[in-house]
Order: structure tokens, then sequence, then C-alpha cells
């Protein structure tokens, strides 16, 4: 049995579009409160789910809502909770590659995910980090050990 025992593809697929269901739903009734209808600029989309994927999981042990429904999470390459850096280096960075390639990183990521025997992508490579179904070790007091921030 692999002890990292990394997610693979589906189970991965299935929290991003939990968390992308969620996003839209609050960027919707966001945008109808402001602007009392819809709008088709999707700056907005992407701004706050830039800052969603990047602050959530350096808050909260490497999980997303989707990641915690699914139950796997983010964590460094040596297993510890992630920062705010890699959280940075792995979404944005690796986000940048995937528009830079013009999807094309994205498609080969999936195929990484699916194929590799650690199931890293090519923002996981460059964040330093893994998706785990390993749950957060806790202290002797029953809390989640409190991650660094890079």
């Amino acid at each position: 049995m692999n002890e990292k025992m990394p997610a693979g593809f589906w189970v991965r697929l299935g929290a991003r579009a939990i968390d992308g269901l969620l996003i839209g739903i609050f960027i919707v009734a966001l945008t109808f409160i402001i602007f009392q209808g819809f709008s088709q600029d999707n700056s907005a989309f992407n701004s706050i789910a830039t800052v969603y994927y990047v602050v959530l999981p350096a808050l909260w042990a490497g999980y997303t809502v989707g990641k915690k429904a699914v139950g796997v999470r983010i964590v460094k390459k040596d297993g510890t909770d992630v920062g705010f850096g890699r959280m940075i280096l792995r979404e944005v960075v690796g986000g940048i590659v995937y528009a830079v390639t013009l999807g094309i990183g994205a498609i080969v990521s999936a195929f990484m995910v699916g194929m590799r025997e650690d199931k890293r992508a090519i923002h996981d490579l460059i964040g330093g980090t893994y998706v785990t179904h390993r749950e957060p070790e806790t202290s002797s007091a029953g809390q989640a050990v409190e991650s660094s921030y890079i």
C-alpha cells in the first residue's frame, strides 16, 4: 500500500466540479445583487476562484469545500500542510503555464494524474504538492497541526 495515498483523476475532477459549482453560484448571486441582473464578464469569476483556490487550502489544512466533500486534500511533497507560498505557485504559476500552452498543459496534466504512480499534475510539480486521501495529523489535544506559510 502506498503510504502517501495519492488521489486519482476522477476524485480530483469531482472535487473541482463541486468547487466550481459553489463558486459559480456565489458569483451569480453576487453579480445579480450588485448589477440587478446577470453579467457576461468572467473576470470576477476568475479572480474570486483564484483567491478561493489559494487562500482556503492554505488556511484549512489543504482542503477546499469540494476536496473536503470527496475526502482529499493538498499537501506539500513531504506530507505537511501547504501554506500561501505553495498555493500561489500551484494555482497562479500553474495557471499561467496552462494559459501559455493554450490548455495543452491542462490536458497533459490530466493524463499525468491518470497515469503517474504519484498522481501529480504539472501544477503539483510546480508547487511541490500532491493531492492525498490522508487526513491531517492531529495534536494530542485533537486539533489539526498548524500549516506553514510556504
